[in-house]
Formats: structure tokens, C-alpha cells, sequence
């Protein structure tokens, strides 16, 4: 299916015999006749396009054709960055991974989190670690275990190569949690400026 919006029809395309008119100023000029509303636009130089087909009788508007695309267009361009689908980003763990990067990586992890993203975590396996497969998972138990509640795992660990990999992304329950916590803080720091003592002038 298409991305780009179908264009609206414009002047002689307009095929109903009434039309609400908005004049270039964004002032109503009421419903009048086709050959009326493209006399107005003709008369001002610039173009009739209709702008809602769907209502009774069609609303139509006088305006710049190529104004109208540019706009319309930045719009649509504007619209479909808002409905970006979230992406899937990745954070790599070796298995003698020490407690401050673990730190550094998890904190990482929490901020793709919080943006919406899912997450895949693979743990590497180097060298004669494969002997060792259970590593792999006590290590992603770690991180299931310090990322806690907020998190669900979408698949859980598999193994392709030398990698264990699965995919987590943030609870409902903590979306919520982190709403209620800012809806709470912004409630304290009112309480906090409105028992604040008055300073005489």
C-alpha cells in the first residue's frame, strides 16, 4: 500500500454543483456554485481545491496549488517520522563481563527501554567458553534479575553460533509506574511552592 496520500481534486476536477468556500484568508464564504466559487478563484489568481469531499455540500478552499502541496507534503512527512515503528536495538555482553560495565551496558539497555524500543540482548561466547554453555544463561538470568519488573522478554534465550540472544522490551505495569511517578513528583514540587513561605517585599 502506498505511502503517499492521493492528491485532492483542484478547479475544473471539482464535480459538485455546491460548495462551502474558504477564501485564502481562511474566511468563510459560504455555500455557493461551483461556477461561482472557480469564478472567485480565478478572480484572485489562484486555485480551487477541495479539501473535504466527504462533507455535504464539499469544502473547497482558494489557494496557491504548489503553497498547498509544499505544505501538505511537510505534513505528511511530519506525520509519518510521529509513526516510526519502534526498532530493535541490540546490547552485546562477553561472559567475564565485570559489575561496572555490566552497569554502563544495563544503563544503556534502560534508555532504549524507555524510549520504546525492544531490546536483544546476546551474550558472546569466545574461545573454548562454549564448553560452557551454562554461563550464557546464568548471565542473562543476571540481567533479567537487575533490569527487574520493568521488563518482559518477548523470546526467551537461543542459541545461533556462539551467541545466546533474547529480546526484551518495557512492562505495561512500569509504563504506568513511571507515569504515576512523574504525575507524583510534579504534585510534590506544587505542594513544595505553595507551602514555601511568603518573602515580604
Amino acid at each position: 500500500m502506498s505511502n503517499i496520500a492521493k492528491d485532492p481534486r483542484i478547479n475544473e476536477a471539482i464535480r459538485a454543483d455546491s460548495l462551502r468556500v474558504i477564501g485564502e484568508d481562511g474566511q468563510q464564504l459560504g455555500v455557493l456554485s461551483r461556477t461561482e466559487a472557480l469564478a472567485a478563484a480565478r478572480e484572485a489568481g489562484l486555485d480551487l481545491i477541495e479539501v473535504s469531499a466527504n462533507s455535504t455540500p464539499p469544502v473547497v478552499r482558494i489557494v496557491d496549488w504548489g503553497k498547498f502541496k509544499y505544505q501538505r507534503t511537510k505534513q505528511l512527512q511530519k506525520s509519518r517520522k510521529k509513526a516510526k515503528a519502534p526498532e530493535l536495538k541490540q546490547m552485546r555482553f562477553g561472559l567475564k563481563i565485570g559489575e561496572h560495565d555490566m552497569g554502563v551496558k544495563l544503563r544503556k539497555v534502560t534508555q532504549f527501554l524507555d524510549a520504546g524500543h525492544k531490546v536483544r540482548i546476546t551474550v558472546v561466547y569466545r574461545g573454548r567458553e562454549m564448553a560452557h554453555r551454562d554461563l550464557g544463561y546464568k548471565l542473562a538470568d543476571r540481567v533479567k534479575e537487575q533490569l527487574g519488573e520493568s521488563v518482559i522478554v518477548d523470546s526467551e534465550p537461543q542459541f545461533a553460533g556462539r551467541m545466546l540472544s533474547f529480546i526484551i522490551r518495557k512492562s505495561g505495569n512500569a509504563k504506568a509506574k513511571d507515569a504515576q511517578r512523574d504525575q507524583e513528583t510534579g504534585q510534590n514540587n506544587q505542594d513544595r511552592q505553595s507551602n514555601a513561605p511568603a518573602h515580604s517585599a
